[in-house]
């Protein structure tokens, strides 16, 4: 093979993928059609799953120092603010990361860029895949050059991250079902002065029009979503900002100096039906598209990479059934349809021109929003669910068993550390080894350790706090962590024998052995 993994498209989703590929020691090539990376904003919203998923590699840190934190929505009714939302640490407790971050599209992708180019690793630009063999122990793939000559690059994978208008999608016939929202958007990234330019986000919710002012980092930078009239689609590509309709920015007041990006789009929702064809997944855009309530979509897809990362890197080196690499999709087909379905609901709130959803906008959100976000619990149920820390695998053939409150499938809770065994600060730091591991809270029994030093498993004990119990672990159980950090088996009575089971059963073996 030239490569393990040949990966196409280097938006966020395929530059995740290599560099956690790269950390796990597997051989990448990364090739991208466009000549340059990306120059515009696009994607702004990186959610506190992903920034847990970057401390495994190392690179959460320096990804926050150069963001802007989300730190409150302001929602205006006819040109009036009617409420404010703080949302500050709205996870604390439940994330090392408990706030949203600002970081646009463009220097998030440089930021990878630059950290895949230190580890050796560069984007192969421009490079198109125009077609690709499954020959059963590998795929040949089709690259077509800048200056039109081709070549064959043999690949034990191929994984498609090249956006909405996938050409790997296509080849393998896995369909985009789903439609196209009937609003057409546009996005401007401006400079601009007002009440608005306070560094949160700031949606008016107007009878027709919709207009999202979201914070960026520097004086007077904001982004701003709105809806455009209805238009030909022989007008669409010709709209300026000067088209924009201007009722809903002068009645809040925002006065727009300089525009330095703008552009029209319409919202799909869309999931493909199939994450995995033989030796070729779909990842990302390519896989998934649905509507920006939440910010979602990039977040989604990096989450789509880590998953796919580690099982890959476990059948490369033998350290696993291949059969391993079939809940890919089980695992994040089933997210990407709920994602899609719980954006859709929403989006269709904001955007609808229906008397209902117009009553609630002017009337409801306002006064009720506020109110629940005001009760903690609500406030933690709500990062939970936007923040994709709330997501699991329960339904896995991966995950096995239950012990306190948390089930195989689950990410593994987080717990903050006092004082700190071993120098961990808490119980997420063992997880930059990117492999498997065995958490016991509380003092391990016998056997355990014995198995786990047979098998090769670092074994994890960390002595009992109250926090623990407030978290869902059981005093002793035993917790099989995955490389990505979710729970594949959890065991109340912790059995040596039920470990050693699901252990055969899989394969499974040490990445690093």
């Amino acid at each position: 093979m030239d490569t393990d993994v040949l990966i196409a498209g280097a938006g966020p989703t395929g530059l995740v993928l290599a560099l956690w590929l790269e950390r796990l020691g597997v051989r990448v090539r990364i090739v991208d059609k466009v000549a340059e990376p990306g120059t515009t904003s696009r994607a702004l919203v990186v959610h506190a799953r992903i920034l847990e998923l970057y401390h495994q590699i190392g690179i959460a840190e320096a990804v926050a120092a150069q963001a802007l934190r989300f730190v409150a929505i302001n929602l205006w009714v006819r040109g009036k603010r009617r409420a404010r939302v703080f949302l500050g640490d709205m996870g604390a407790g439940v994330s090392p990361y408990p706030y949203m971050l600002i970081f646009p599209q463009d220097q998030h992708e440089r930021f990878l860029i630059e950290r895949l180019s230190e580890n050796g690793v560069r984007i192969e630009r421009p490079t198109e895949v125009v077609g690709f063999e499954d020959r059963g122990n590998g795929v040949a793939v089709k690259l077509k050059q800048a200056d039109g000559g081709e070549e064959t690059c043999e690949a034990a994978f191929l994984a498609g991250c090249d956006g909405a208008h996938s050409v790997v999608r296509d080849a393998v016939h896995a369909g985009f079902p789903g439609g196209t929202y009937r609003h057409m958007f546009y996005v401007a990234d401006v400079e601009a002065s007002g009440p608005v330019m306070n560094g949160e986000l700031n949606l008016a919710l107007d009878e027709a029009d919709f207009l999202g002012v979201f914070p960026m980092k520097g004086d007077g930078r904001a982004r701003l979503i709105g809806t455009v009239e209805e238009t030909s689609e022989s007008r669409q590509e010709s709209l300026q900002w000067k088209d924009v309709s201007r009722d809903v920015i002068e009645r809040m007041g925002i006065d727009v100096k300089r525009v330095n990006w703008f552009s029209t789009y319409r919202v799909h929702h869309r999931v493909a039906a199939h994450f995995r064809a033989g030796r070729v997944f779909l990842l990302g855009d390519a896989a998934h598209i649905h509507s920006p309530v939440g910010g979602q979509g990039m977040n989604t897809g990096i989450g789509d990479a880590t998953n796919l990362a580690w099982k890959l890197a476990a059948v490369l080196k033998g350290r696993a059934d291949p059969a391993i690499l079939d809940t890919f999709e089980v695992e994040r087909i089933a997210f990407a349809r709920r994602l899609v379905a719980t954006t859709d609901r929403a989006f269709q709130l904001v955007t609808s021109d229906g008397p209902l959803a117009r009553f609630v906008r002017l009337h409801v959100v306002s006064r009720v929003l506020p109110a629940i976000l005001a009760i903690s619990a609500a406030r933690r149920f709500m990062f939970r669910t936007v923040s994709q820390t709330a997501i699991n695998y329960r339904h896995s053939s991966l995950s096995a068993g239950i012990a306190g409150k948390i089930r195989a499938g689950d990410r593994l809770p987080w717990v903050k550390l006092d004082p700190s065994p071993a120098g961990y600060p808490d119980n997420f730091a063992p997880l930059s080894s990117l492999d498997w591991q065995l958490h016991v809270y509380g003092d391990a029994v016998a056997p355990i350790p014995s198995v786990c030093k047979a098998a090769g498993l670092p074994l994890h004990t960390f002595p009992w706090q109250h926090a623990m119990h407030a978290a869902g672990f059981a005093r002793g159980a035993v917790y099989l962590i995955r490389p990505d950090g979710y729970v594949g088996f959890a065991d109340r009575d912790a059995s040596a024998d039920y470990l050693q089971q699901y252990l055969t059963d899989r394969q499974l073996r040490p990445l690093f052995p």
